[in-house]
């Protein structure tokens, strides 16, 4: 019998409540300047995957890396641009239960917060994306699997993986970003 995992992703309080009016690539240039680091910190997982030979995931931190029910982890995406995006894509994040027993959450986001749309990514930069997930209560996972890729929430296409050889993917243009142990109490 399949259970849900009922993951959720965080929202700041501070937008709870809120009525947003989305500005186009964030409301200033420091908001934008900020999903851009000079430097990527040391990470818990390294990856190469390459999509259309436009966007590189460098790698991810998890922290904490193990996660408790009830608990939330912090997971970290960095993303060299290679070439420029023509469309504004979606970062999809798919939460699975490493055994397959629970249903899947769909942690689909836009990059950076949405204060940085794909179609502004300039060749060279490293963009940070930042996203939490929260294991409830009363879970009873050994580990979560954490999928990741890119799509276009107008057409549903996906990046496609250009080196499906050098990653872990599923053959759909979803690499495994990291498996993260459950820890049971």
């Amino acid at each position: 019998m399949r259970r849900p995992l009922l993951l959720a992703l965080l929202v700041p309080a501070s937008l709870l409540g809120a009525c947003i009016v989305e500005a186009p690539g964030g409301s200033n240039p420091n908001e934008r300047r900020q999903a851009v680091v000079t430097q990527v910190p040391p990470l818990s997982v390294k990856s190469s995957a390459n999509f259309e030979d436009k966007v590189e995931l460098v790698g991810a931190t998890v922290q904490p890396g193990r996660i408790a029910p009830g608990e939330a982890a912090r997971v970290t995406a960095y993303f060299k641009v290679l070439k420029p995006l023509e469309e504004d894509y979606m970062i999809f994040v798919h939460v699975e239960d490493a055994e397959g027993r629970m249903e899947r959450l769909n942690a689909d986001h836009k990059p950076a917060g949405g204060l940085y749309p794909t179609t502004q990514w300039k060749p060279g930069e490293t963009v940070k994306d930042e996203f939490n997930i929260l294991l409830p209560s009363g879970a009873s996972s050994r580990a979560l699997n954490l999928w990741m890729g890119f799509w276009h929430p107008e057409t549903d296409a996906r990046l496609q993986l250009k080196n499906p050889d050098a990653v872990r993917n599923d053959g759909r243009n979803r690499i495994l970003l990291v498996q993260v142990p459950v820890e049971q109490r």
